[in-house]
């Protein structure tokens, strides 16, 4: 069938708009009628090639729309069937039947590869487009999932902003959720409050964190970070010392800390922050450098910890539905994140996600 796509063509390029063809869903697959899709920072990443995946490509990886078509085999989703398209992984290796598929053997092939895992592509447009980023390329009229990385949802979701927890906000309140798990009346630092770190504030305050502190350079996502459920808020171009003031706020370091920035500096401030034993999830990634010099006496001696996390560690299928069921009773209001967007607008939704003009920006498609 026919599509509308935006396609990246060249490196650092905008986005634009291509009639390709889509081919039928093949086994296991399923074909979605997209309604809506989040912009996030790893499309506009792929695009400005920070990440070495194959151009021309058809981006987009947090799509929400209605089942028009399932391939043989599949019975989880039926045509007609609303979904919320997530990450790719295969189900069978070791760390996807232990329940944690973002840490898929097959991870990089199923998400980052250009094409299916061998080498096929359900897309086709002058130039070998490549498709099949995190098995769905949902900056697109119709994209083509697998029955494993489709969510159903209920009737009555507003597809219009349940796209973005198949990977932004799915990671950083799964960082907390999932992985850190604070106890009530802990302490958390969130360094960089974009929509991912402004996740992870909302986590922290359903986790029940007595003090939770934002840290950004932008004044206007502070106040939002304030409004949402931090309880301190540091502007790092007006402290002398991040470190000491955190230190300052929770009499002697906080207890966690994520950070979402992918700016080395902020990063290790995110693991010196931290009282004896604390643990710091990193989530960032950018176009700097990717060296996080920590002092390794000062990490002996304290006990810190340190890990990386992948779209919070999440099984989909379970964590995208608490994400929806803290929603409705107005524990995790996302939804003051986004920004919409008509899909013809996506160059100017990804000049605003990344000057932060937009918090979370959605382009819609129905």
């Amino acid at each position: 069938m026919q599509i509308t796509a935006a396609v990246a063509r060249e490196q650092g390029q905008p986005f634009v708009l291509e009639q390709l063809e889509l081919d039928d869903p093949g086994p296991g697959e399923v074909r979605v009628a997209v309604h809506a899709v989040g912009v996030c920072h790893t499309d506009i990443a792929i695009r400005e090639q920070w990440m070495p995946v194959p151009l021309p490509i058809v981006l987009g990886h947090e799509g929400a729309g209605v089942v028009e078509s399932v391939g043989a085999g599949v019975s989880a989703v039926v045509p007609g069937d609303r979904v919320v398209m997530t990450f790719g992984s295969c189900g069978s290796c070791p760390t996807c039947a232990d329940g944690h598929p973002a840490y898929c053997f097959e991870l990089a092939a199923r998400n980052v590869s250009g094409g299916r895992p061998d080498g096929t592509n359900a897309l086709h447009g002058e130039g070998d487009v490549h498709g099949f980023f995190f098995s769905q390329s949902s900056f697109a009229t119709h994209a083509m999932a697998t029955e494993r990385n489709v969510v159903k949802l209920d009737d009555d979701v507003d597809l219009s902003i349940v796209g973005p927890l198949g990977c932004g906000i799915q990671t950083g309140a799964g960082a907390v959720l999932n992985v850190l798990q604070p106890p009530e009346g802990s302490s958390i630092a969130v360094f960089g409050v974009g929509a991912v770190g402004l996740a992870a504030v909302m986590a922290a305050k359903v986790q029940g964190c007595a003090t939770i502190v934002a840290v950004d350079v932008k004044p206007e996502r502070l106040a939002q970070a304030l409004e949402l459920g931090a309880t301190h808020a540091i502007d790092a171009t007006a402290v002398d010392d991040v470190v000491a003031e955190v230190q300052r706020i929770t009499a002697i370091g906080a207890g966690f800390s994520v950070d979402t920035s992918a700016v080395p500096a902020a990063a290790r401030q995110a693991v010196e922050c931290l009282a004896p034993l604390g643990t710091c999830a990193i989530l960032g990634m950018g176009p700097g450098g990717t060296e996080l010099a920590v002092d390794m006496t000062t990490l002996l001696m304290s006990g810190r910890r340190i890990v990386g996390v992948t779209e919070g560690d999440a099984d989909p299928q379970e964590f995208i539905p608490r994400l929806i069921a803290l929603h409705r009773e107005g524990r995790f209001p996302y939804d003051r994140l986004i920004r919409t967007y008509p899909f013809a607008e996506i160059n100017q939704a990804c000049d605003d996600a990344e000057s932060g003009a937009a918090t979370k920006a959605v382009l819609l498609l129905a």
